[in-house]
């Protein structure tokens, strides 16, 4: 199977300009191809993750890709998909959120070797050009007609698109251009979304270079899950590549929780697992749905490319302390992490334990307090406690810093110093 088969099995191929076009291409020689995302923050979050991933497979098939930052388009804002114009962003602001996307995208692609990785900024090339150059050598060779067609600008004309998103198009068309003529960048790859910016960069490359140019697109399916929901949305937001923003653990539990109606699916498109590797785990969900196997390779995979294998080993850990019950084995950073989002108490002092469940809100009064503590329906640490005349000392404190109280099976709060 070659890798455009494999990319129609896996359901990563939406749309392409020239299918047997590039099919011959890429079976003769090896080619540089792209895929952009725009610094809108100083983090990707797993929405992007897709195009990216599918460039890496064509490096693993011997081809180079070419990763972009985009500096520029990130100032000027993409129209795709917005039904109103974005907040412009500050420059500073932009270049903090490329330093923050670069360090993600390192540890997706290899940069070294024959068929390295490049990491380009499209600000480079197109922050120093000036407005008359633009226009004469960029903008002459794009008609209005031609963009007014776009979708992603024909949706936005009757509640408005300023000069500066509509030309938006045209400057992710210098980019396909720039990388034809200085790379030998013959595909971009991107979302659904982009397909109008793709086909803007092809007729760009066409009118410029010549009508023989030998420029491909291709574009990738929206993720979506099978109950209707949004993909990568929790109940705390996006699911963030930035481990600040969602933990390494957040992040594992995010795919251990994928509905038995998308892991396979998730398997396919977001692991680099072969065929025979995904359709044995398939069978594990139809017959052994209970044990969730292919639900623990994919976070498995996911994790260790985004955030190594400490941070799995560390995540894997939370997870099965938590599941247990045995939380004296965690540190205090792994604490952090696995205790993030829980309900949090402040405690400066040793404390009789009935007067912090009230305080803390875990109980709502000393009687009940002392009935949960009776009836062995409070731990502290995992350890169950049913003196109700206990006080928590520094021996109950983690590494000094936390004590975890659990009140039945569920309910955790966190004890901070």
């Amino acid at each position: 199977m070659d890798l455009l088969q494999d990319l129609a099995w896996r359901g990563i191929i939406y749309q392409q300009t020239d299918e047997e076009g590039l099919k011959d291409t890429i079976s003769k020689e090896k080619i540089s191809l792209y895929c952009g995302v725009d610094p809108t923050a100083d983090s990707m979050h797993i929405g992007h993750l897709l195009p990216f991933l599918t460039l890496r497979r064509f490096q693993q098939h011997g081809h180079r890709p070419i990763v972009l930052v985009g500096g520029a388009t990130g100032l000027i804002g993409d129209p795709s998909g917005k039904s109103e114009e974005r907040k412009l962003l500050t420059l500073e602001t932009v270049q903090n959120n490329v330093n923050g996307i670069k360090k993600q995208l390192q540890s997706i692609f290899e940069f070294e070797g024959e068929n390295g990785a490049i990491m380009v900024n499209n600000y480079d090339w197109a922050g120093s050009m000036d407005v008359v150059t633009f226009l004469r050598d960029i903008g002459k060779h794009i008609g209005v007609n031609y963009m007014l067609a776009k979708d992603t600008i024909a949706s936005r004309l009757e509640t408005g698109i300023s000069f500066t998103e509509f030309t938006y198009t045209i400057l992710q068309a210098m980019d396909f251009l720039h990388l034809y003529q200085n790379h030998n960048c013959k595909l971009q790859i991107g979302g659904s979304d982009q397909w109008g910016n793709i086909t803007s960069g092809l007729e760009l490359i066409r009118k410029i270079e010549s009508e023989g140019s030998k420029a491909y697109g291709l574009t990738i399916p929206l993720v979506t899950k099978a109950d209707g929901t949004k993909f990568g949305k929790t109940e705390s937001g996006a699911v963030w590549l930035d481990p600040e923003k969602t933990t390494p653990y957040e992040f594992y539990q995010f795919w251990i929780n994928t509905a038995d109606a998308d892991v396979v699916k998730y398997l396919k498109i977001f692991t680099f697992l072969s065929h025979e590797e995904i359709e044995e785990l398939e069978k594990a969900v139809q017959e052994e749905p209970h044990l969730r196997k292919a639900q623990k390779v994919l976070a498995e995979e996911l994790t260790r490319l985004i955030h190594g294998d400490t941070a799995l080993e560390q995540a894997i850990k939370i997870s099965q302390a938590l599941f247990s019950g045995d939380v004296r084995s965690l540190t205090a950073a792994e604490i952090a992490q696995g205790f993030k989002d829980v309900p949090a108490y402040e405690s400066a002092n040793e404390e009789n334990l009935v007067d912090l469940l009230v305080a803390a809100k875990i109980s709502p009064s000393k009687r009940q307090a002392r009935e949960d503590i009776s009836n062995g329906a409070v731990t502290v640490n995992g350890e169950k406690i049913t003196d109700t005349a206990y006080v928590l000392q520094e021996i109950d404190r983690i590494e000094g810093q936390f004590t975890i109280i659990r009140r039945g099976k569920k309910k955790y709060t966190l004890i901070n110093y």
